[in-house]
């Protein structure tokens, strides 16, 4: 699930056939295309989150899941294929690469990894770059077959933050409805856990060793193992949530990813909204 900078750089100078997406976004912009083209890892294509790894938002909040055609359509031009391992990176803390690590997953691709640290970990390890627009070869293969990794909708989470554990992946400040800089409430989903995705990396943004993370889920109840509660995530519009469910799986822990999240969550006036602190 996770690769080295040294060890794409291996395949990379092998000539090992991977395709590497290159997923920088950052919330409220500018788009990381720009990014991109002033420097990206050999090869790498730009994949835009908003045009590529989202439906129109709306209702479902602000990210929702893309269709599946239109799904099909953009990793086909970016030139995924179904039997070539798909390597994503971002600038650094992998939270958009894990956007687009969970949605090829859920349609059926079989090996996809995220590059800890991303981008800035490549660098500093001297990988080598390149400019420009890139060009992609040969359109992909890849054929989109959704349902391999598990999904809730709104009431789903509901039941889950009763019934099992349901983890908050946004900052704190936001989770406890004290700021609010996006999305039209401030709050959360009661029952629902406080479980910063910052928590699951280290001070150089890259991802804790696999005891750390079980021991971190471990005080939020989650385990791994068939006696464990059910596990789900959401985040403020289905991608930092994506990033706690990598964690969760890197540690052993299936989690179901609520994709609408709090963006859908709050746009509906009959589900209610909890303040303050995490319940005890």
């Amino acid at each position: 699930m996770l690769i080295e900078p040294a060890e794409l750089q291996r395949r990379l100078e092998s000539a090992a056939a991977v395709t590497v997406l290159d997923v920088r976004w950052r919330l409220g912009g500018p788009p990381g295309r720009r990014d991109y083209e002033e420097s990206h890892v050999p090869g790498a294509v730009f994949v835009d989150l908003d045009e590529d790894l989202s439906g129109a938002p709306g209702q479902g909040g602000r990210h929702p899941l893309p269709a599946r055609a239109d799904f099909a359509a953009a990793m086909r031009r970016l030139g995924v294929r179904s039997s070539v391992p798909v390597v994503v990176y971002d600038a650094a803390d992998s939270t958009s690469a894990a956007r687009c690590w969970w949605l090829l997953a859920y349609f059926g691709h079989r090996d996809v990894s995220i590059l800890d640290g991303g981008f800035r970990a490549w660098v500093e390890a001297g990988g080598t770059t390149e400019t420009g627009a890139g060009a992609v070869g040969a359109d992909g293969d890849f054929a989109p077959d959704p349902g391999h990794l598990p999904l809730l909708d709104a009431d789903g989470a509901a039941g889950l933050a009763r019934a099992g554990i349901l983890l908050d992946a946004r900052p704190g400040a936001r989770y406890r409805g004290e700021v609010e800089p996006i999305d039209q409430v401030a709050g959360h989903i009661p029952g629902a856990l406080s479980a910063p995705t910052s928590e699951n990396l280290d001070a150089e943004d890259r991802w804790r060793p696999v005891a750390d993370l079980q021991e971190r889920f471990r005080r939020l109840g989650a385990t791994a193992g068939a006696g464990g509660r059910p596990v789900g995530a959401y985040c403020g519009s289905g991608v930092t949530a994506a990033h706690e469910v990598f964690a969760l799986r890197l540690a052993g822990i299936e989690a179901a990813l609520y994709v609408g999240s709090w963006s859908e969550w709050s746009r509906d006036p009959s589900r209610p909204v909890a303040t303050g602190p995490e319940p005890g």
